[in-house]
């Protein structure tokens, strides 16, 4: 066995070759070593010395250098509409889990809905030679999306989905949620629903909204289109528009379900702006379950996802589409519940919005 040599003084930056000579073995051997996906090439007793070896010596592989020679990168891009929306931290944190445990990690970009800076974005991660990507941005008739499919992007959609059935997607069962949603305010006697709709040019707002007029028709309610509300965006600003439009026409309804629980917030604006009590006027559902609803006054009861979850089974669709890239690619729908919280409760007789909306109220005291 070769006698392994000094390592490099301090102040110079470790390379390969130093981490070969100290541990007496060819660059190669390293190399082989170092990497996780070529380790067991190696004698076992030979990795662990250069493991050892790099360690004393403070060495760090140069990820660009082993791309050019490899042509892979190990690396994801992830393309988040809003990250202040409170929704993706927790799937963004199951996504980097699985990602870290195979050696993958993630450039992380925020679109702020904007088709332009999506495209711009995403053009600046394939220039990054990133081996796929997760995407929560989806329109339902997304362009750019169906244009890198063609040109066999390896991509995975979180909580959207397209008209192009063979892009992988992982989603929570919004069908399942809304009804879930309706069946628990019917039981508590409410009769008029109103909708707050996402915005139709997303899967989420338009599955919800058509699970919410079958809800609706199954429990024989009140099946009235002025209920329906569609927002632009999934923001609390369109949440609070939208339930003052109903409140301001006089509307008559003594429940909502919220296309999310964004918009639900907006709701709590508008009751405040108008004089309202929820759940006493009117009771709310949202859609989502993010951090720190059971701290609301009153706190939201809401669909709840299963946020990690979704990361998690995203990245490893995505990591077997790297792997596997002949796999038929498959889409998986994850199962939801219902948070009961304080913002819904029993209907009180004719007290609601449509017995107040229109009329001057003194906000309560």
């Amino acid at each position: 066995m070769t006698k392994e040599q000094p390592p490099p003084r301090p102040s110079e930056q470790p390379k390969l070759r130093d981490v070969a000579k100290a541990a007496g073995v060819h660059a190669a051997t390293a190399s082989r070593a170092l990497n996780p996906d070529t380790r067991g090439l190696v004698n076992a007793e030979t990795a662990r010395r250069v493991l050892k070896v790099a360690k004393a010596l403070g060495y760090r592989p140069n990820p660009i250098a082993r791309s050019l020679k490899t042509a892979r990168t190990r690396t994801v891009g992830l393309v988040i509409p809003d990250l202040t929306n409170p929704l993706f931290p927790p799937i963004v944190r199951g996504i980097e889990e699985v990602l870290e445990a195979a050696g993958y990690s993630a450039w992380l970009t925020n679109t702020d809905d904007d088709p332009r800076r999506e495209q711009t974005l995403i053009d600046s991660l394939r220039s990054r030679q990133v081996e796929g990507l997760i995407v929560a941005t989806a329109r339902l008739r997304h362009p750019l999306l169906e244009s890198l499919h063609r040109q066999g992007v390896r991509m995975v959609l979180i909580n959207r989905r397209t008209q192009e059935p063979d892009i992988p997607s992982v989603t929570a069962d919004d069908a399942v949620g809304t009804a879930l949603a309706v069946k628990h305010l019917a039981g508590l006697g409410h009769r008029r629903i109103a909708h707050l709709a996402g915005p139709r040019h997303t899967s989420t707002g338009v599955i919800r909204a058509s699970a919410f007029r079958h809800a609706i028709r199954d429990h024989g309610l009140a099946d009235d289109p002025e209920l329906t509300v569609e927002c632009a965006q999934w923001t609390e600003e369109e949440g609070a528009r939208a339930m003052s439009g109903l409140l301001e026409r006089g509307v008559e309804c003594t429940a909502v379900v919220a296309g999310n629980d964004l918009i639900a917030l907006g709701c709590y604006d508008a009751f405040s702006r108008h004089g309202l009590s929820c759940p006493d006027d009117v009771s709310v559902v949202g859609f989502n379950d993010m951090p720190f609803l059971d701290k609301l006054r009153p706190p939201l009861t809401t669909v709840a996802l299963p946020h990690h979850d979704i990361g998690v089974e995203a990245a490893r669709m995505l990591l077997e589409c790297i792997e596997e890239p002949e796999r038929h690619p498959r889409s998986v729908l994850l199962p939801v519940s219902l948070a009961v919280r304080g913002s819904t409760a029993s209907l009180r007789g004719s007290t609601g919005a449509g017995a107040t909306a229109g009329k001057a109220r003194r906000p309560r005291r």
